[in-house]
């Protein structure tokens, strides 16, 4: 049997595993080690999968996800999220539709302190949509704003995301979270311009806050601000002495950890309750993890061994004579396909295999590439029908909200992810120039 045969097989029965609700490294793992055993006996076999582990526990940034993740629930579970929210309602309800940009705020602050997408979509369905619906929003715009504000989670630093990707890609974890940066900053720009002109041509849309609600004392204002930009100096905390070089990887997570902590403590809001919730997730998501990029290391290994990557480049290169554009494109539209059904994680580690060394050898940069595959893998699953991020939304989201009302609030967004996409692949340098800046060409 060739082994493009084999790769094939490899691939149908990962999926058809995955299709029967299979657990998602279970399913990449399993495929893995059984593939390795009957390519080369049980010796080959045992070694593929241990050779994976080690490596995974050898791999030290892999300290950063337990630590980012706790400082993202510590915020969350002690409410100091809510006092962004309660901010940026003080201070952007006079405009017309000004809570929902005010959201999107929310939303590239709450990814700089988790680095999940999911983590900001239940606190923008738990603090912002309740709120914006009862100041008269439309709830079609309102729910299309979390999602669309959700998306920068694995954008924006510290994305999570992204520090798996640098661990199957073999890619500095640092110079993929700087290349994150302007990319999120601009299509979080997008959506706020998008939601200004719209509520502008229609401002029954996102009707300003009543004089009564607006008319706060400034000290009251200012004292609000403080609270709210809590989280942002945690963030500079942390990354301020990471991009100067004080501090590692991981040391700079720990000081995130033990900053969000800290202010909790000092808030009065570290109670026992707060505390064990927040460590029970940090283990749950960290370890959920941890098995996924197990897996698929032990599947990337035994895709090495095939030399697949090499069969498959030949296969559109030469075989069909597709440009490595062409190629490029065809990707971005399979994780659009997959995001029917897959979560960005899943996607990633079921590809990676085959699309990061594919990438490397048609002579494109992994670093600006791991930037289109999270917009791409984003936009893949906010995406009708059968979008990972609607039925999400549709769990979160109040009765009278439909399902109907999800697929339309979400299609403009969807737009303005396509059009920065697109920016990005003709525009690589929006990706590159700060690491090149930080770290040097």
């Amino acid at each position: 049997m060739s082994y493009e045969i084999i790769a094939i097989l490899m691939f149908s029965t990962m999926m058809l595993m995955l299709l029967t609700g299979q657990r998602v490294f279970g399913a990449i793992g399993f495929v893995a080690v059984v593939a390795a055993f009957f390519l080369w006996g049980d010796r080959g076999g045992y070694d593929i999968g241990f050779a994976a582990a080690i490596k995974l526990m050898k791999w030290y940034p892999l300290l950063t996800l337990p630590m980012f993740i706790f400082m993202g629930y510590i915020l969350s579970e002690s409410k100091i999220a809510d006092d962004l929210y309660k901010m940026f309602h003080v201070w952007m309800g006079g405009l017309s539709g000004g809570l929902a940009v005010g959201t999107i705020g929310l939303m590239v602050l709450i990814s700089a302190m988790n680095g999940l997408s999911v983590a900001g979509m239940a606190i923008g369905a738990t603090i912002a949509l309740p709120e914006l619906l009862k100041r008269g929003y439309d709830k079609r715009m309102v729910t299309g704003v979390i999602q669309a504000g959700s998306s920068l989670g694995i954008l924006v630093p510290p994305s999570v995301v992204l520090v798996l990707y640098a661990m199957i890609a073999r890619q500095p974890v640092g110079q993929l979270w700087l290349a994150g940066v302007i990319p999120g900053l601009m299509m979080a720009a997008m959506f706020i311009i998008y939601i200004a002109v719209r509520c502008r041509i229609n401002p029954a849309l996102g009707p300003i806050l009543p004089v009564e609600d607006r008319n706060i004392p400034l000290p009251v204002k200012l004292k609000l601000l403080r609270a709210g930009l809590l989280p942002l100096f945690i963030f500079f905390a942390m990354m301020i002495p990471f991009i100067n070089g004080w501090t590692s990887l991981v040391e700079s997570s720990a000081i995130g950890a033990i900053a969000a902590f800290l202010a909790a403590v000092v808030k009065g809001r570290m109670t026992r309750d707060v505390f064990e919730k927040s460590v029970r997730k940090t283990l749950g998501i960290s370890c959920m993890f941890m098995w996924i990029i197990l897996a698929a290391l032990a599947f990337g290994a035994v895709f090495d061994g095939l030399g697949a990557v090499k069969a498959i480049e030949s296969l559109f290169t030469e075989q069909l004579g597709l440009s490595p554009w062409v190629i490029l494109i065809l990707m971005q539209l399979s994780f659009i396909i997959m995001g029917t059904f897959l979560d960005d994680t899943a996607m990633l580690v079921i590809v990676a295999p085959l699309y990061v060394p594919l990438v490397g050898e048609l002579g494109f940069n992994l670093i600006w590439y791991g930037v289109l595959y999270t917009i791409t893998t984003q936009i893949a699953y906010m995406t009708p029908p059968f979008g990972y991020n609607l039925f999400l939304m549709r769990a979160m989201a109040p009765p009278e909200i439909s399902l109907k009302d999800i697929y339309t609030s979400i299609l403009p967004f969807v737009i303005v992810m396509v059009f920065a996409l697109t920016v990005i692949m003709l525009f690589p340098e929006l990706a590159l120039w700060l690491p090149g800046e930080v770290y040097g060409n």
